[in-house]
């Protein structure tokens, strides 16, 4: 019991500080491009305030022309073509932001179409407190590391049985470091600004030349 609760406690730490980066970096839906992500919901605030200041903040300085050109073509349109020039802007906005990040753009994804990490990072940030969020990833890094050490340790035991019960022993192990080694990675990481190529970015690829 004891061991356990140290394994526990390692991976919340783990989980802490890792949060942000772990949210499945192979192919989720890009937060910003969802109609209910940060970036359309201060796009949102622009137009009902008529002031694009909230918008602003997500692309580069360079790049407030062309998002203050769709936003004003929001404030011109007729009542008609209100709903086509809003995502007009939207589109623009999103796609600016994320040339900004040098992230693909393919288009905006429908509401609910997040990650559920990073809507949990959301709820976080809205309420104050992490301890959800943490609870939350927590529990996977666990199940995760426990599942690929649970397959590596039953090949363990017949590795060198023969050389087709070795090759699956080593399938198994390496499936297991590589996973805890970005883990790991993803944890020791310095805190930086968009660290480095987007929030929506995936995590830099292990080297998987040392196994």
């Amino acid at each position: 019991m004891k061991t356990r609760n140290v394994f526990k406690t390692r991976v919340l730490g783990i989980a802490a500080l890792a949060v942000v980066s772990f949210a499945s970096p192979n192919g989720a839906s890009a937060h910003c491009d969802t109609l209910d992500g940060p970036v359309i919901q201060d796009a949102g605030k622009a137009i009902k305030a008529k002031d694009i200041t909230p918008v602003l903040k997500w692309v580069q300085p360079n790049d407030e022309k062309a998002v203050q050109s769709a936003f004003q073509h929001v404030l011109a349109a007729e009542q008609q073509n209100v709903e086509a020039a809003e995502h007009e802007f939207f589109e623009t906005l999103v796609k600016v932001h994320r040339a900004g990040e040098g992230a693909p753009f393919t288009g905006l994804k429908p509401a609910g179409e997040v990650e559920p990490a990073v809507a949990e990072a959301d709820k976080a940030l809205a309420g104050g407190s992490a301890d959800a969020l943490v609870k939350l990833v927590a529990a996977d890094v666990e199940s995760g590391i426990r599942k690929r050490f649970e397959h590596a340790a039953a090949t363990f035991k017949f590795k060198d049985v023969s050389v087709a019960r070795g090759r699956e022993f080593v399938e198994a192990y390496v499936a297991f470091t590589h996973y805890v080694e970005r883990l790991h990675q993803d944890a020791l990481q310095d805190v930086g600004h968009g660290e480095q190529g987007g929030h929506d970015a995936p995590a830099t690829e292990v080297d998987h030349s040392r196994h």
